[in-house]
């Protein structure tokens, strides 16, 4: 079991965030990483069709026998979680919760921004995370649709991405925040943009660290930290891979070679007893 994989997964390139993370502070493990790159984004969709992604995508990495789930993607953490701990006899771990606490920990006014999808602004998530440590913190939140495509296509630092920042921010600086939860993990690859725009005042919480440190808690806990000499991570696309390549060498420095190209509809998710409502 310690030598197997862990398995990460997202709608696309922003979950290589939390990879990187992980390769830098867990660089004994092997990591397989799924991007969901024919259905992102996920944030538009309904909270069952997320579901339904976020269960094939687990699956998919459940048949690779990985030891643990990493679920890098704010909208399937903020809908997903319970279900994933149900269908799979695995450790789960969002990217919801470490950045609820990481802004916790750092905001001094305690007046914290959120951003993200529509899908995981809408769920209220990060609200009832960051209430669930702290009820008198005050939380202002704000959906950025754009930003994902931005950062598939690699404009994370376009003129267009900071017109779009300057937009979807002047609300929350109104607000005078101090804490800016870059709550979706294809975000932190607008970072330059978005510093640029809030300015230096403002602490941007990147979750991706916080998931990584996240992580080594229960390999810690149930002996499960890999012993032998680490491979490169696999990478699987649900589509054409070359943007996919494009994109994510850049932001890991190093080019993406093998990126293998898979369907998710062979998947077979294991069946539950358990009933999940969903708004």
């Amino acid at each position: 079991m310690p030598e197997r994989a862990i398995g990460i997964f997202d709608s696309g390139v922003g979950g290589l965030t939390v990879l990187k993370e992980m390769m830098r502070l867990l660089p004994g493990e092997e990591l397989v990483y799924l991007g969901d790159t024919a259905r992102v984004p996920y944030g538009t969709k309904s909270p069952r069709t997320v579901l339904r992604y976020a269960l094939e995508a687990a699956a998919f990495l459940s048949e690779r026998h990985v030891k643990m789930l990493v679920v890098a993607c704010n909208t399937a953490s903020s809908v997903a979680l319970p279900a994933l701990a149900e269908h799979f006899n695995l450790p789960v771990v969002g990217v919801i919760e470490p950045g609820a606490r990481k802004a916790v920990a750092v905001t001094r006014c305690r007046k914290v921004g959120v951003i993200g999808t529509e899908g995981t602004i809408k769920s209220g998530a990060y609200p009832r995370a960051i209430h669930a440590l702290d009820p008198d913190i005050e939380v202002f939140s704000a959906p950025c649709p754009l930003f994902v495509p931005l950062a598939e296509e690699g404009w994370a630092e376009h003129r267009i991405a900071h017109l779009a920042a300057e937009e979807y921010l002047a609300p929350l600086l109104q607000r005078g925040i101090d804490t800016l939860v870059l709550g979706c993990t294809h975000y932190p690859l607008l970072k330059t943009t978005l510093r640029n725009v809030m300015g230096d005042g403002v602490e941007l919480v990147d979750s991706a660290e916080e998931t990584a440190l996240m992580v080594a808690g229960p390999l810690r806990e149930r002996d499960l930290f890999r012993r032998s000499h680490p491979a490169w991570p696999r990478f699987f696309v649900t589509d054409v891979p070359t943007r996919f390549e494009r994109v994510g060498g850049s932001f890991l420095g190093t080019p993406l070679h093998g990126v293998e190209s898979v369907d998710l509809d062979g998947a077979v998710v294991p069946a539950t007893r358990a009933e999940f409502s969903l708004r």
